[in-house]
């Protein structure tokens, strides 16, 4: 009886991430459950998951490849376009959900124990759940217009997911847990979220910030979601460029060599940093809720 009592652990003082793949089981029950809740009473269900984004492509396509004409200069500016909304669609959500994860399952976490990181990561891989569809929707109009990537752009692909999903949950944990004591967070969530899509080369190309900002380029390049979004394009975009074009999709200078490694490095610290926080304010969850 002694023995079972001193293998109980008490809330608060868990092993953070490493419980949470230690319970994949209930990981992967929260998944369903989230999907489910999120979709109760809808009539398209997961077919939002490719009405939202191609409405929001609709959009910026007609406002800035026709109506300011952007497609003009860059070739296949619809392969562009949606491909950097994809991604930065899939950060958004996993930001945005992952903030009101906890206080979402406040009855949850009244009634039971349980990894409380659960929440915040089980929200990341919904949003992976919808970011699924979109990237088949993508692929497939890739291939339409002749997409023939190489091995190591399809390695860089996996290496911008996982950077994506690591970055989403890194700051999920963070903005999650000072949720539960600061609603604002959310406020702020918001207006990050709003700023992620014009932060980075979405809608519009490198070169344009790098002529407008000169030497202080590098200021733009700090961004890890910026990167991610430029390595994007290159796995996507720049296959399905004709030859006499690929000379206008070259990725920004020192991206692989300096600018790649150190928004790994940014990654990483913000995920340490928001499992901190996490673990930090985890103790008091129940209470505040």
């Amino acid at each position: 009886m002694a023995g079972q009592i001193d293998e109980l652990v008490k809330p608060g003082n868990g092993r953070g991430l490493l419980d949470v793949y230690g319970d994949r089981f209930l990981l992967k029950l929260l998944v369903r459950k989230e999907i489910k809740v999120r979709y109760r009473g809808s009539v398209l269900g997961l077919l939002w998951s490719y009405v939202k984004p191609l409405v929001q492509f609709l959009i910026f396509f007609v406002a800035l490849g026709i109506f300011l004409d952007l497609q003009r200069g860059t070739p296949n500016y619809a392969i562009y376009l949606f491909s950097g909304i994809v991604l930065v669609n899939f950060f958004t959500e996993s930001l945005s959900n992952a903030t009101r994860s906890i206080v979402d399952n406040r009855d949850l976490i009244r009634k039971i124990y349980l990894p409380r990181e659960l929440f915040p990561v089980a929200t990341v891989w919904v949003s992976a759940a919808h970011f699924l569809p979109q990237l088949v929707v993508l692929i497939g109009a890739c291939l339409i217009v002749g997409w023939a990537p190489s091995i190591v752009q399809l390695a860089a692909f996996v290496l911008v997911f996982v950077m994506v999903a690591v970055l989403g949950t890194g700051l999920g944990l963070m903005f999650g847990a000072i949720n539960v004591y600061f609603r604002d967070s959310e406020n702020i969530v918001d207006m990050i979220v709003m700023v992620v899509t014009w932060a980075s080369p979405v809608l519009y190309v490198w070169s344009m910030v790098q002529d407008a900002m000169g030497p202080w380029f590098w200021i733009y390049q700090l961004n890890p979601m910026t990167v991610a979004v430029e390595l994007f394009h290159w796995v996507f975009w720049e296959p399905t460029l004709k030859p006499d074009q690929v000379g206008m999709s070259a990725l920004p200078p020192d991206l692989l060599t300096l600018w790649l490694p150190i928004a790994m490095l940014t990654i990483i610290a913000v995920l340490f940093l928001g499992q901190l926080t996490f673990r930090r304010l985890a103790v008091h969850f129940a209470q505040e809720l």
